[in-house]
């Protein structure tokens, strides 16, 4: 049995913010930073860039790929060094972690409907993880989180005051744009001739206006799989539409159906169904959003300065600036 995507997204995040183990190792490795009395490889810096990169090509791809991963891989010796260092803070602080070790491992249990530990750990090696070190890995990473937790996530305070005001300084970080719910009846030019496509359109045409069903022509006439859902589109927010589409039925009320239009690959009639107007959403109903943004950009802030200070606190030598190269 594999484990569920959430399960496996979670431990891909988790492996990810970690250092790869290298024990047991019986070649030589090159040293690229000492933190204290840890020292980061080169072989470290390699998986750590391996796993990057199949992290990132399961989420982007082409040139978007390619500047997300520049920028990461920049930065990645720099995160290495700050993961040491919380890693050692917590040893010093003496952080218990056990009880969110034990709640993470229940968790991802009951996602994966695993009774005990052992499935879990028949789980891993089917997806080739050693079940004692991704244990050690999950543990680090949380000492590391309650670290943050402890000396920045508790300082910051928000008051209703900067609420209020982010609130009314950008409205349109608050405001729901428009939705329309939307049916069509398509009509495919490689599934039809030339010369019989206009008289299918004349023919759909003619029966709506002797009133026959919108739905019950969509699911009788359109080609793709459209047609087994009697034309149903869905619901479409501002800007998420075909632009084609969006403009035909920019002018349509609830109820009203466009001309033909023509898109990529054939032909659309489409009907508006519902148009829910933009809003803005009033300030009780957007401040736990705008609490969260404004903790955000709080905490972003604050474990810069926190990591600042810590690194000039503790001896840093990096021996390889660039160990991947350019």
């Amino acid at each position: 049995m594999r484990l569920s995507k959430s399960a496996g997204t979670l431990l891909g995040l988790l492996l990810a913010l970690i250092l790869p183990l290298a024990a047991g190792q019986e070649v030589i490795d090159e040293v690229v930073a000492v933190i204290n009395g840890d020292i980061i490889t080169l072989s470290e810096v390699k998986a750590r860039n391996d796993l990057l990169v199949q992290i990132l090509r399961a989420q982007v791809s082409g040139e978007e790929f390619d500047k997300q991963y520049e920028l990461l891989k920049q930065s990645l010796l720099d995160r290495m060094i700050t993961e040491v260092l919380l890693l050692q803070k917590a040893r010093e602080m003496k952080l218990d972690v056990k009880e969110q070790v034990r709640a993470t491992i229940d968790n991802i249990k009951r996602q994966n409907n695993l009774d005990n530990d052992e499935d879990l750990r028949l789980a891993l090696s089917r997806e080739r993880l050693d079940y004692n070190t991704w244990l050690k890995q999950m543990e680090e990473d949380l000492m590391r989180q309650a670290v943050l937790f402890s000396e920045v996530d508790r300082q910051i305070v928000i008051d209703d005051a900067e609420i209020v005001k982010e609130y009314r300084a950008r409205p349109e970080l608050y405001t729901e744009p428009e939705e329309v719910s939307l049916r069509g009846i398509f009509l495919s030019e490689s599934d039809h001739p030339a010369e019989t496509l206009e008289s299918k359109k004349n023919e759909i045409s003619a029966k709506l206006t002797a009133g026959e069903n919108f739905a019950s022509l969509a699911g009788l006439y359109s080609d793709g799989p459209i047609k087994d859902v009697q034309g149903d589109l869905g619901s479409f927010k501002t800007k998420e539409l075909d632009p084609v589409l969006e403009k035909a039925v920019a002018g349509l009320q609830p109820g009203q159906t466009s001309a033909w239009v023509k898109a990529k690959n054939g032909w659309y009639l489409i009907r508006l169904e519902n148009r829910k107007a933009s809003r803005l959403r009033p300030f009780e109903e957007a401040k736990k959003d705008i609490e969260e943004r404004i903790f955000n950009q709080k905490r972003a802030q604050a474990i810069d300065e926190y990591m600042g200070k810590l690194k000039q606190k503790n001896y840093i030598k990096i021996i390889r600036p660039n160990p991947l190269g350019s």
